[in-house]
């Protein structure tokens, strides 16, 4: 018996003409993350993937644990490929599944015939290969509604797929096929999520960190890598540049009215972003905004920070999430731990006791009107620093 993993596609079913562009996106994702494990093939047919070892020493086991974390899969299963012969298909489900079934209660068999020129039907499968399961272990029962495992049988054109159940995939889209966006990652809950999020929907990702040494530490610029990184073993490589961000801060604490440092703070992070999105080929930015969670995320707030943005759309997957939700979401993608770490980012550097949380456009850029706007952006631009973040 030869074990694989089989892949269903899920969303991708729904493409029309265009779908062999995502499954082969797709398949290249995980040949990029799968590349170091050995010798492996992959066949796409009736919306599915087939992952197949080819080499004998190939890590199954790790080969499914990358694989969970690829978007743009609905659901894997770890099944056996035999030939289709009843006489061998009953056997074999019994023998692959054994430590499954001696530990249910009750089962199920859903049969899937995807070649019609196989003598039985799919009725007829399930009552066959169910009534030689029951004689083969007598502490099962029959439950269509709720069984504790459900034995899987596929016809298809080559082989006979014997599978349990199927594990949930991460879903989404695959990453690449929706382009490039931004992310302006801070190092706190909500960034890190509105990466993920994103990111499965199909964007790669740039990052943009910005730094205000020394008020920031360097183990604070370590703790946006350490997020990147887990966000990485979802969507893949991810550049990050690093913006020198003191000296505009500085400007900006001298020069403009406290209660309004906050947004004009951000104003300049956009400019700066937005910079950065357009020389990288990205099509959109990204932020982790919630309305109404902060002072400079009520909707005027909002509005005042945006009117920088020149030609690219900003994304705000968290824009009507509250904070109960997106920590959940940190906590199941494996970055809340990180991201509670209590180091100062540039975002609690300089903050006013008493910020503007209705600001007018006007008085905003009547305020910002006394720095070299222009000549801060492009200071802070030249003095990047680039790390390229992987999840491995």
């Amino acid at each position: 018996m030869k074990e694989i993993i089989l892949l269903k596609n899920g969303e991708l079913a729904l493409k029309g003409l265009n779908r062999h562009t995502f499954e082969n996106q797709l398949i290249k994702n995980m040949k990029f993350r799968l590349h170091d494990l050995g010798k492996i093939r992959y066949v796409s047919s009736q919306s599915t993937i087939i992952v197949e070892p080819i080499d004998e020493n190939v890590d199954l086991d790790e080969a499914f644990r990358r694989i969970k974390m690829i978007f743009g899969i609905a659901g894997i299963s770890r099944c056996v490929a035999v030939e289709k012969n009843m006489d061998v298909i009953i056997p074999a489900a019994c023998e692959y599944l054994k430590d499954d079934l001696m530990f249910a209660k009750t089962f199920k068999v859903n049969a899937k015939r995807s070649d019609k020129k196989f003598p039985l039907n799919s009725p007829a499968i399930c009552m066959t290969v169910g009534e030689k399961i029951l004689d083969a272990f007598p502490n099962l029962t029959v439950d269509v509604h709720n069984p504790d495992i459900i034995v899987n049988v596929e016809i298809r054109d080559n082989y006979a797929f014997i599978h349990g159940n199927q594990i949930k995939g991460a879903g989404g889209m695959p990453v690449g096929t929706a382009g490039q966006a931004a992310i302006l990652i801070s190092g706190g809950i909500d960034s890190p999520v509105a990466a993920w999020m994103m990111s499965r929907r199909g964007l790669s990702l740039c990052g943009v960190h910005f730094a205000s040494p020394p008020y920031t530490s360097q183990r604070a610029e370590m703790k946006v890598c350490s997020l990147l990184k887990q966000v990485a073993k979802y969507s893949g490589e991810i550049p990050l540049h690093i913006v020198p961000f003191t000296h505009i801060q500085e400007e900006i604490k001298d020069k403009c009215p406290e209660e309004l440092f906050t947004i004009i703070m951000r104003r300049f992070m956009m400019r700066c972003s937005e910079r950065i999105a357009k020389k990288n080929g990205c099509g959109a930015l990204i932020t982790g905004e919630s309305v109404g969670q902060v002072a400079s995320q009520t909707m005027q707030a909002i509005g005042c920070t945006e009117a920088v943005v020149e030609d690219l759309p900003v994304f705000r997957p968290l824009i009507g999430m509250d904070k109960d939700e997106v920590i959940e979401r940190a906590r199941n993608i494996g970055t809340f731990e990180t991201s509670i770490l209590p180091y100062e980012d540039c975002c609690t550097v300089f903050t006013p006791k008493h910020p503007r949380t209705r600001p007018h456009l006007k008085q905003v850029e009547e305020a910002e009107a006394v720095l070299d706007v222009e000549a801060l952006v492009e200071e802070a631009i030249n003095n990047i620093k680039f790390i390229r973040i992987t999840g491995e």
